[in-house]
């Protein structure tokens, strides 16, 4: 946990290990005072190694478990999460990153994307996911 300067509210940021957080220089997610959650790009990368290679349904549910494990760290839950984007290299793929989406929430209803890019970091990637959460600043 970091507290800003100034003597500011909190600002919570938690690192996931994955690969490129040290070198690329980001935090897995951010807690805001105001209960917003943000979650960075998460991939189907497990053990420093993309998972899944060429099932784009599971690397979906993959990334979702890892932006879900992040959010868990700072006591959310995928109740709690408002806003998905799903980043894709493939328009041929839209159906099962849309059915991995909706089994994690169906129930939650949060405001979705889903966003065609011309590649990742690995080309053996075809989806990223990104995870906004609020938990409100009195929770």
């Amino acid at each position: 946990m970091t507290e800003a300067e100034g003597g500011r509210e909190r600002i919570r940021r938690i690192s996931s290990g994955g690969p490129w957080e040290d070198t690329v220089g980001y935090s897995r997610a951010v807690l805001l005072p105001n209960g917003l959650a943000l979650v960075a790009g998460c991939t189907s990368v497990v053990d420093g190694e993309p998972a899944h290679e060429g099932d784009p349904y599971e690397q979906t549910r993959t990334a979702f478990r890892t932006a879900l494990d992040a959010l868990a760290e700072l006591g959310l839950t995928a109740e709690d999460v408002v806003r998905t984007r799903m980043y894709l290299s493939h328009a041929r793929d839209t159906e099962a990153v849309g059915r991995a989406h909706h089994e994690l929430f169906d129930a939650v209803r949060p405001a979705a994307s889903m966003i065609i890019v011309s590649g990742f970091i690995d080309p053996r990637l075809v989806v990223e996911v990104e995870v906004e959460a609020y938990r409100g600043a009195a929770r």
